[in-house]
Formats: C-alpha cells, structure tokens, sequence
C-alpha cells in the first residue's frame, strides 16, 4: 500500500490535504507568511524524500531561491502603473523563471526543488475547498445556464479548431479548457489530469496572460458602444476574460453591476472545472494511450490522476462540512497556501522551459488556434449573454 502511494501525484495530492487539514486545525496561523513558507517548505521536502530521492542539502536551498524569485514576481506585481495595467503575478512569475533560465541557466544544485507539477497539483487539492456549492447557487440558473453552454460549445469547436490546425491531441486539450473555462487553471488541470508537458503548458499560460490584457480593455468599450445593459455587458465579460482580475476589472469599467455579474458569471464558469478535469481524466485514461488494447479498471485507476479525487473531495467537505459562512471563510483562509504554491509551480515552469522551444515556427498554429477559438468565445458568449439576461430577466416573473 506504501509503495503504491510513492508517486508524485499521489504524494502531492496528500501534501494538499495536510495543508487543507491545518487551515481547518489551525486557521490563525496558516494566515501568517513566515508559517505557511515553513509549512509548504516542511511538506515538501518530506515529500521529495518520500518520492525516494536522495538530498545532499540541495533541496532546501533551491526551495528558498525559488520562493526568492515568487516574492521579486510579488513586488513587481504591486508596482502602482502594473497594477493599473492588470497584469498579475503569475504572468512575473513565469516571466522571471524564463529570464533567469535563458540567461544564466538552470544550475544542477537548484534541480530538486525545480518541480512544477508537485507543486501544481497540491494546489489543485487546495482550489477545490474555493469551488463551494452554496456560493454557486447564488450564481442563479442563468448563470449556470450560460456557463454550461459556453464551456461545452466552445470547448468542442476549440478542440475541433485546433485539430484541424494540427495541433496534437494533448496540447488541444489544454488550449481548449483554457479557452472554455477558466484560463490558467483550467490548463493547469487538464495538464495535471493528462499527464501533460510542462513546456506546453508554459507556452498556454504565456498567452492567456497576454490575451486578456487588451480584452480587459477592449470589450468593456464595445460594450458601451453597443449599448449594452450593465447585466448583459458584465455577464459577456465574465464568460470571455480568462483571468478573474481582468474580469473584475473590466466590470469595473463599465458600473458595479456590471462587476457583479461579470464575477458571478466568472464563479459558475469556474465550478465546471472540477467537472470538466473529471471528465477529461476519465477520456484521457482511456483512450491517451498508444496501444490499441481496451484498457482495464486498474489500468485506469493507475492513469487517472488523484489530485482530480482530492479536488472533489475538497469541494464537498469545504461545502457540506461546515456552515456556508465557515466554509466560505476557511476556503479565503486556504487561497494564501493555494496562491504561494501555484506561485511556486509557476517559477518553475519558467525554470524548466527554453525560448528556443517556446518560438520556434510550428508555434503559430497554436497562436492561431487559440485566437479563432477566443474570437468565436466572444461572439457565442454575446450572443447567449444577450438571450439570457435580456430576453429572460424581461420575462414575467424572472
């Protein structure tokens, strides 16, 4: 049984789990820096040790560079005229991995630490206690009525897109759940559900970043000069911006319903990624393979990736075992561990990724894949926006 557990996805899917269990144990002090440092250091590092590897004091010591580098992604990320400017930290995160990887390059003592996916998926562990079922609710049936359609329809034509562009199988999936979903995270699960490479992931959360950025910008003013209501034009920017800070800003841009929509909209889109990682999970167990033999149960228990069942289990214990208001504040509570360990995966994904394999020519197609898909995001989701917010809230007794 111990031996079965010694992988990296079972080993960071319990990493989550303790963290999770300490935010519900001891709540106060989880919410201090220095504590929760020490805390996801201690983990791990026991983790790594646990995996089997074989420490010369190296471990520690690259932990520390790292979380170095996510503090400077940090600072960068609260200067006034970027915080204007909407960019987060994980696009300073990334950035700073990749310049110190281009430039000086990676030194064979930082290796241990470099993990993206250890950390990646501990904190998907830790998203789910955010993805509450009493808070989607408030997201009303409309809401959820046009995520569903949104996700689905726009995630196949992503998918069929990028197919027919020649983008592999494995780099789709992902394009097409950061499209669809909910931009970054949705790529990171679908990377950790399929078992994906760092390297493309990398490249899909670079351009993500880079697309919302005029789009916060740009749709709040076609918006206006559409004429658009507040519910309307916030519901449109929620299921089309893939960062939940352009999101909230661009709402900003237009009135504080607008906001409000455009957030609770962003919400119910966000609930479908435990779904669509599920699914995803399931899909690629079966049919990811190169061999032509219909694979077996356990064949399929050993592909599908845990962090998805620590994700779920998250979700329901953080929604049904505690009371709505006591959920809602541990799951804030939880986002700081959360946010430090994406912060943490995302230097090294930087770390771990050349420009030479980021701009190479074959690239384009990926480019291109993602811009029609986005293109064709923002027209579905005006249109069903539109139908639903206007048509519907109009109606007797909506």
């Amino acid at each position: 049984m111990l031996k079965s557990l010694k992988n990296e996805d079972w080993t960071a899917t319990l990493i989550g789990g303790v963290i999770l269990s300490l935010v519900v144990l001891m709540p106060g002090y989880m919410k201090n820096p220095i504590v929760l440092f020490v805390v996801i250091a201690a983990l791990s590092y026991l983790g790594y040790l646990f995996l089997g590897k074989k420490d010369k004091g190296q471990f520690i010591l690259s932990f520390v560079i790292i979380y170095a580098l996510v503090l400077l992604a940090d600072l960068i990320t609260n200067v006034a005229f970027v915080k204007k400017m909407g960019l987060e930290s994980v696009f300073f995160s990334v950035l700073i991995g990749l310049i110190v990887r281009n430039t000086i390059g990676l030194p064979k003592w930082m290796e241990p630490a470099v993990r993206s996916e250890y950390y990646i998926k501990a904190g998907l562990v830790i998203l789910g206690s955010s993805i509450l079922f009493g808070e989607i609710m408030k997201a009303g049936s409309l809401g959820l009525v046009q995520a569903i359609i949104v996700v689905f329809s726009v995630w196949y034509f992503s998918f069929w897109v990028s197919r027919r562009m020649g983008v592999d199988p494995e780099m789709s999936m992902m394009l097409s759940s950061a499209v669809s979903i909910c931009g970054v995270s949705a790529a990171i699960a679908t990377c950790g559900a399929i078992k994906g490479d760092p390297k493309k992931l990398s490249f899909i959360v670079s351009l993500v970043l880079i697309v919302a950025i005029p789009m916060m910008y740009i749709l709040p003013f076609i918006a206006k000069w559409m004429g658009l209501s507040e519910q309307v034009a916030g519901a449109w920017l929620g299921g089309t911006i893939d960062t939940t800070a352009a999101v909230v800003a661009s709402g900003k841009f237009i009135g504080e319903t607008a906001e409000q929509y455009s957030v609770i909209i962003k919400s119910a889109q966000n609930v479908l990624l435990g779904v669509a990682a599920f699914a995803i999970s399931i899909y690629w167990s079966y049919k990811g393979t190169n061999s032509n033999i219909r694979p077996s149960g356990s064949v399929l228990w050993e592909r599908f990736p845990k962090f998805v069942l620590g994700f779920l289990i998250a979700s329901l214990v953080f929604s049904f075992a505690f009371e709505p208001a006591a959920g809602k504040n541990l799951s804030k509570i939880a986002q700081e561990s959360r946010g430090l360990l994406f912060s943490l995966a995302f230097v090294c994904i930087g770390l771990e990724t050349s420009f030479k394999d980021i701009f190479k020519k074959e690239n384009s197609k990926y480019i291109w894949s993602f811009l029609v898909a986005q293109g064709f995001n923002i027209l579905l989701t005006l249109v069903v926006a539109w139908l639903l917010f206007r048509t519907l809230l109009s109606s007797p007794g909506i």
